[in-house]
């Protein structure tokens, strides 16, 4: 039975029989004409719109989260519809907070708003062709909060290694070093500083640009909304120094003879910096406070010397000494 069915649609036959294609002619005419009527017709249907809320009244902002999505009952011919449909998604329907707020005088900062209202304003972004019914939810909800914006530091949350023989020359740099965060007051208050994301670099052998995000709470607002951190990286070099000992806390009228007189500083510097770095830019002490004590050595500190500069050793790291009388 099968095989007479696809016989008698046989391409061979098809061609030599004319009423085939006559019938076949006529019933695509028929279609046709029934599908114009049909599309000529009025029809009710439910479409389903993303939304789009802008331009919020001044110094507010929108602090609930109403309705992302409506949808609209509507009317309209069937011509219409099948474009609506054919264009497959459809341009949010924008709603103006301000404009919204000034047709709600006296409503404070929490308006609720029958969705009928708007019907007008939705069918002008949406089609003239088109009318709208009804709207799902019929009630939409605005909650407005008083906006704040203060400026803040942020501090970048970056952990980060060197290569062998290389380190940090000078320090981290941010740019910029201070952020405008904006929101709800109740939030804003609370904020003292913010932090960037979090990154680890290893193995650094020269110096490091890169861009990261600044975190903020939700429902706030950061400008700008990332900074550019700068890690000056350099290669390393040995430097050792013979720097004077000097003595802390020592009364006016004793002398007092160190043995040795001086300590020999080895440090670790910056190439650029090697040959800035001098025996000035250091400061080595011992306390008298340990003659006091009964202390026969002293241990020798090393109090000052230049930032990123990294010290190795110092010899010795105790004196002797002697206490002159007159």
């Amino acid at each position: 039975y099968i095989s007479k069915i696809t016989g008698y649609f046989n391409l061979q036959r098809i061609k030599s029989d004319k009423r085939i294609i006559v019938f076949a002619l006529c019933l695509l005419i028929a279609t046709s004409l029934w599908f114009l009527n049909a599309l000529g017709k009025d029809y009710s249907e439910t479409l389903t719109y993303s939304v789009k809320y802008v331009n919020p009244p001044k110094n507010l902002f929108l602090s609930n989260t109403p309705p992302s999505k409506i949808e609209l009952n509507v009317q309209a011919h069937g011509f219409t519809l099948l474009r609506h449909k054919l264009a497959f998604s459809f341009a949010p329907v924008i709603f103006d907070l301000t404009s919204i707020m000034q047709n709600n005088p006296g409503a404070g900062n929490t308006i609720t708003v029958p969705t009928a209202d708007l019907i007008r304003r939705i069918e002008n972004q949406v089609s003239k062709e088109i009318s709208v019914t009804d709207i799902s939810p019929r009630i939409m909800t605005l909650v407005f909060d008083s906006l704040e914006t203060k400026t803040v530091p942020v501090t970048a949350r970056v952990k980060y290694d060197f290569k062998l023989q290389y380190n940090q020359r000078s320090a981290i740099v941010m740019e910029p070093d201070v952020i405008q965060i904006s929101g709800p007051a109740g939030v804003i208050d609370t904020i003292t500083s913010l932090q960037t994301e979090a990154k680890t670099f290893h193995n650094l052998d020269a110096s490091l640009t890169q861009v990261l995000r600044v975190h903020h709470p939700p429902g706030t607002n950061v400008e700008p909304q990332s900074i550019t951190l700068h890690i000056p990286v350099e290669r390393f070099t040995e430097k050792e120094l013979t720097i004077p000992i000097e003595i802390q806390n020592r009364p006016g009228q004793v002398n007092i003879k160190l043995f040795p007189p001086q300590v020999k500083v080895a440090a670790m510097v910056a190439l650029s910096d090697y040959e800035n770095l001098t025996p000035t830019n250091f400061s080595a002490v011992v306390d008298y406070e340990q003659i006091a004590a009964g202390q026969t050595n002293l241990d020798i500190v090393v109090e000052v010397k230049p930032e990123f500069v990294f010290l190795l050793k110092t010899t010795p790291s105790s004196v002797e000494y002697l206490i002159e009388t007159e």
